[in-house]
């Protein structure tokens, strides 16, 4: 271990913050086991040695979209032949009610920006599940989603979500980040809210008490900077305004997309950002390593890098595998369990606030 990364090592088992430069030199450091240790350790003292998961039902309400992002291979266009489809309340209903007897404790609702549909049609969608099934969290719209609502109904952010709330939303996930520059948002997603107006989204979440997570798609035209600074971005609106229950670095998946030329992250990578990310956010107790994306061997290995979370059963994702996501759509929780346990952790089935249900 080099001088420079002991001294960021002291800085961590000080309980110091790190520095923007810190962060850098983290990604520019190739001791990719030194960042690790330091990474594990952290997680260590926070988590111990539980890994989290739970059983929950993704719901893609339509892939149609008005915002088509260059990074996306899910939204299409409402008249294209891409197969646009429209869930409606009863269908969106159904879908996930399908998936109770799995045992879920959360119904996952994320979806595209359509054109048309009112903010109605979501409370709907919302209150039909949240009245059929009171003890089944729902974790619903991101925050790029919730603007598109405030724009298409006039009503100002707060208001939104307090009808939302109303109707049984329990807490907002993490997408629509991507990442917090807006010089990139302009060539990458022009069309959806700013990086501001995301981060306002998430502040006036939680000074309402919605609890939300917080993601980062990397791999694409960002440079090592870009991320850092987004990592220090949420990590100050966590400071200001509480509320943030996990971090989920994405890596960016090219196939189907506009920018398809594009190179998927490598293992070193994504374990490296895994690891950065705990360190550089101090005060963000779960980092989560969803293996939609990452694939189920790199997930399993970034629990040795700083990750305390493997996300979820999912049942049946669409969004990612849109972009060519190989892995399996869905898992079963014993699968989970097992390949928790094979690493050597404890496999711990939480609710979606983390409150824990059960050790295995």
């Amino acid at each position: 271990m080099d001088n420079r990364l002991e001294e960021i090592k002291n800085k961590v088992n000080a309980g110091e913050r790190l520095s923007r430069e810190d962060g850098i030199y983290l990604y520019q450091s190739n001791d990719l086991l030194a960042i690790g240790e330091m990474a594990r350790n952290k997680k260590l003292s926070v988590s111990g040695r539980r890994v989290y998961f739970n059983i929950n039902r993704h719901i893609n309400l339509t892939n149609i979209c008005v915002s088509r992002c260059r990074f996306c291979a899910f939204g299409v266009d409402e008249d294209g032949n891409s197969g646009p489809y429209l869930m409606s309340p009863d269908e969106a209903f159904a879908y996930g009610a399908e998936a109770v007897d799995y045992g879920i404790t959360e119904f996952h609702v994320v979806s595209a920006m359509h054109p048309h549909m009112g903010l109605d049609y979501y409370i709907e969608v919302i209150s039909r599940l949240h009245k059929a099934y009171p003890d089944i969290h729902i974790q619903a719209f991101t925050a790029v989603e919730i603007f598109h609502f405030s724009k298409i109904s006039g009503l100002p952010v707060r208001e939104v979500l307090q009808q939302l709330k109303d109707a049984g939303l329990g807490s907002i996930p993490g997408g629509g980040a991507e990442i917090l520059n807006d010089d990139i948002r302009q060539e990458l997603c022009p069309r959806k809210a700013s990086s501001d107006q995301w981060l306002n989204v998430h502040r006036i979440a939680h000074q309402m008490g919605i609890k939300t997570n917080c993601t980062m798609l990397y791999g694409h035209i960002e440079e090592i900077e870009d991320r850092v600074e987004h990592l220090i971005r949420l990590r100050d609106l966590q400071d200001e305004a509480p509320g943030f229950q996990a971090f989920i670095p994405l890596p960016f998946l090219p196939e189907n997309t506009k920018i398809s030329h594009l190179k998927r992250t490598g293992a070193v990578d994504d374990l490296k950002t895994i690891a950065i990310s705990r360190l550089m956010l101090d005060n963000m107790e779960h980092i989560k390593a969803f293996w939609i994306m990452l694939g189920l061997p790199v997930a399993q290995i970034a629990l040795e890098f700083g990750a305390d979370d493997i996300d979820g059963t999912v049942v049946e994702e669409r969004i990612m595998h849109a972009a060519g996501a190989s892995t399996e759509k869905g898992i079963s929780k014993e699968e989970l369990v097992h390949l928790i346990k094979e690493s050597g952790y404890i496999p711990t089935e939480r609710d979606t606030l983390y409150s824990i249900i059960r050790e295995f």
